[in-house]
């Protein structure tokens, strides 16, 4: 998706990232919480994009109101798209943030077109739709209640706390169609958290949603994502995530291992450089034949998991739910369930 797919008018030319200031608004907030942080606003042409066939999603149809994340997971294989717009995958993706601000407007537009047959609709599926940018732009409370307004179904997959704010839209549109709401803590290790996940809230207030959306009577699923090879796969790691997930009341929980597509594995590899150059090695044997870790490692984690959650009473791995908020791309062809890995895009 190029710059003049999101705009009104489709006559902008050039590489440049910041064009015309009828085109973009660029915005700085000279705030903690924004502080090194570039906004830029466009009037989006359409916001419920289609799912290309070829990447075998259960689900035909996204919403994503920002492009940009900062949440900062040196692992986000969306670093890629940020290329599509001609800024820098790296920095540029932590702190150049694409808000489409009429987002609301064209889901409800869309909602209301006779061509429209209330497909699900996944969110969270790029970037999270509930990072930082949401607290100042408010997009996701007009995108819930178009939706809800229309009975369509939706879910969501997250990181952020800021989901609680809608919490009371949340149960409105659960009283009138499907929603499905999946949190993703891949690990509890608050110093793997500081180091992969800067720019996110720590996995104890990630659990700590899961609990307020339990007792709010909206089940809540956990992705267990990502495990990361050698610094997040311990057994005594693996058993405390498994038993927290199951202390916050999740409905499920699904494991998900590491992966490094193009965009991505760049990044994470000069992250892995400077934090933990003894692994380098062994990430590129593991990762040799490309951006999945081999079947047997996948198995392993899948079923290891698998018991936790049986020892601790909570759901098995929901491999349904993992794929209606996974995001869009080719899952592994590895197989599914406990004895093969279920391995899909996240966040």
């Amino acid at each position: 998706m190029r710059w003049d797919n999101l705009v009104e008018n489709g006559t902008m030319t050039g590489n440049s990232a910041l064009f015309a200031a009828d085109a973009v608004t660029t915005r700085t907030f000279d705030t903690p919480e924004f502080r090194g942080i570039t906004f830029h606003e466009i009037r989006a042409r359409s916001i419920v994009n289609r799912v290309p066939g070829a990447s075998r999603m259960p689900f035909e149809w996204t919403v994503n109101p920002y492009r940009g994340c900062t949440h900062a997971c040196v692992y986000c294989f969306a670093r890629k798209t940020h290329g599509y717009l001609d800024l820098d995958t790296g920095l540029g993706f932590d702190s150049q943030i694409v808000v489409k601000i009429n987002a609301a407007e064209l889901v409800r537009h869309r909602l209301t077109s006779r061509q429209w047959h209330g497909d699900h609709i996944a969110m969270g599926t790029n970037v999270d739709c509930y990072q930082r940018a949401e607290g100042r732009y408010r997009l996701m409370p007009g995108i819930i209640a178009a939706l809800r307004d229309h009975a369509n179904p939706f879910s969501i997959l997250t990181k952020g706390t800021l989901i609680l704010r809608d919490l009371e839209l949340l149960r409105q549109a659960a009283e009138v169609t499907e929603i499905g709401v999946s949190v993703s803590v891949g690990f509890t290790d608050r110093e793997l958290w500081r180091t992969v996940e800067p720019g996110t809230p720590s996995p104890e207030r990630r659990l700590d949603v899961v609990r307020a959306l339990t007792a709010s009577g909206i089940g809540c699923a956990v992705l267990m994502a990502p495990v990361i090879p050698f610094l997040g796969d311990r057994p005594d790691q693996l058993r405390d995530t498994v038993r927290a997930i199951a202390a916050a009341g999740a409905t499920s929980v699904t494991p998900l291992v590491l992966h490094l597509r193009p965009g991505a594995r760049e990044w994470f590899t000069q992250w892995l450089t400077r934090h933990h150059p003894h692994l380098v090695a062994r990430y590129e044997r593991m990762y040799a034949d490309g951006p999945y870790a081999p079947t047997w490692y996948q198995r392993r984690i899948t079923r290891q998991v698998h018991e936790l959650a049986t020892e601790f009473g909570i759901g098995p791995p929901d491999w349904g739910a993992s794929r209606r908020v996974a995001a869009s791309g080719t899952p592994a062809p590895a197989g599914e369930g406990p004895s093969g890995p279920t391995q899909l895009t996240l966040l």
